[in-house]
């Protein structure tokens, strides 16, 4: 399943992301914003969203979106198990590495910094990209998953 969840600065970028997963066959579970507010606050939306991440955080993937992605983050790391990386139009390259050496199960956008043509490339190569399981990098996630306990 992939969860998704904004604040307004990316609610219209999350509502096109939503289409787009949908189209591409993915189970997609919108945890809001359901409609635009400009006065709402991410953690109201992001942490209910981390937290079904974190149910199963092997399978489930998240997709967060705030204006820089930022905050966004920051809130969804608060959730044990939860490892979210950040994209906001930089080389795709960072994205990747996110799940090969970071195993990161959350990705979360600037949508201010993101067109959602480039967001819907990431994406699709984010939920494509494998962890490596090469044992330097199990046991970096390792640490910190044994420090969260």
């Amino acid at each position: 399943m992939i969860y998704l969840a904004t604040d307004h600065a990316g609610f219209e970028l999350k509502e096109e992301v939503k289409k787009f997963l949908e189209a591409e066959g993915h189970d997609v579970d919108d945890v809001g914003a359901y409609e635009y507010d400009e006065l709402d606050d991410y953690p109201d939306f992001i942490i209910p969203a981390a937290e079904k991440v974190a149910e199963d955080p092997v399978n489930n993937r998240g997709i967060i979106f705030g204006g820089s992605g930022q905050g966004e983050a920051i809130a969804a790391n608060k959730v044990k198990g939860i490892r979210a990386a950040m994209y906001y139009g930089a080389k795709e390259d960072i994205a990747e590495l996110s799940r090969t050496h970071n195993n990161a199960n959350i990705l979360s956008l600037g949508a201010r910094f993101v067109e959602p043509e480039e967001a819907k490339k990431v994406i699709k190569m984010w939920l494509g990209t494998e962890f490596v399981e090469e044992e330097r990098h199990r046991r970096r996630v390792d640490k910190i998953s044994d420090y969260e306990s």
